[in-house]
């Protein structure tokens, strides 16, 4: 599936965190929404990131929350281990349980030059993690920690 106009929002409430819904129509939109909410708190102009590296990842965990969690943290875990900064460009993922990620990603490595960095996430965290379908679509709810 192709994930097309993904919608979150930064919300108030924790101290040291950061808090954010995301919302989608599919739980694919949400994950991506999510995606760019971490990409959001990341570097000042998300759109400066292009398509010019390509990544594969496949993810199992129990549920949903798990899984979006271990998702978001892969995500950290490419800007940190090889200075990537990527986004979905297509994700399937099947609820289970277990539920399934399969995703490809694409971004670019860290150019200070063009890639304005205001904050380092240092991770997402399981505090208030949901995702959850709604009367349309889905949401979730997540908390990184900066």
């Amino acid at each position: 599936m192709n994930i097309a106009d993904p919608a979150f929002e930064f919300v108030e409430g924790t101290t040291s965190d950061l808090s954010f819904v995301a919302r989608g129509k599919t739980v694919e939109a949400v994950f991506a929404a999510a995606a760019e909410a971490l990409l959001a708190a990341t570097v000042e102009r998300p759109a400066s990131v292009g398509p010019r590296a390509q990544r594969r990842l496949t993810l199992e965990e129990p549920d949903l929350e798990l899984l979006l969690l271990h998702f978001l943290n892969e995500l950290v875990y490419f800007r940190d281990a090889e200075a990537l900064l990527l986004r979905p460009l297509q994700l399937r993922i099947d609820a289970g349980p277990p539920a399934r990620l399969e995703a490809e990603l694409a971004g670019e490595e860290i150019e200070p030059a063009r890639h304005l960095l205001h904050g380092e996430v240092k991770a997402a965290t399981a505090y208030q993690l949901s995702v959850r379908p709604m009367d349309v679509g889905w949401e979730a709810r997540v908390t990184l920690d900066v």
